[in-house]
């Protein structure tokens, strides 16, 4: 039986040989937001449409110039080069505006149920005030009984009058 290497450990993963190349997915993310919201403007549109003016114009009319002649295929193959990186970069853009609604929603959710916890506990604690406010003796309650405690003291005191 072959003889291990005595670095090479089975219990453990083997260290990548390649070159590897890192891309941190969040500023790739944020990159093509803010392209993918670049090519919605109209500036883009103006700059765009200047460019294909241009090239077309420098294409027909200066002999000289003619890098691309009258069927256009290199200034296809750059809008198709377009069309294929502007759409997945528009996509990757609106995944994530998908996710940031979706745990912008939930927080939401999460903020409503606690308000409606709130407003659950404030009715009964009002509910519990008016019950027990109920059960308290009012001004006009306390001076009514005091009105009719001296009427009664008044009609006692007449019936105890020497005559």
């Amino acid at each position: 039986m072959p003889e291990l290497l005595p670095r090479r450990r089975l219990d453990q993963p083997r260290e990548p040989r390649r070159f590897r190349f890192a891309i941190d997915p969040e500023a790739f993310g944020r990159v093509s937001e803010r392209l993918a919201r670049f090519l919605g403007t109209g500036k883009f549109l103006f700059w765009q449409t200047v460019l294909v003016v241009s090239w077309i114009a420098l294409n027909l009319f200066a002999v000289s110039l003619r890098w691309d002649p009258y069927p256009f295929i290199l200034l296809n193959l750059a809008f198709s080069t377009q069309a294929a990186y502007a759409a997945p970069l528009i996509l990757l853009a609106q995944n994530r505006q998908d996710d940031r609604d979706r745990v912008s929603l939930e927080e939401d959710r999460a903020r409503a149920a606690q308000t409606k916890a709130d407003t659950e506990f404030l009715a009964r604690e009002l509910a519990a005030l008016r019950l027990a406010v109920g059960e308290v003796a009012t001004r006009d309650f306390v001076r009514g009984e005091l009105d009719r405690l001296v009427k009664e003291k008044k009609v006692r005191a007449r019936d105890y009058e020497p005559r």
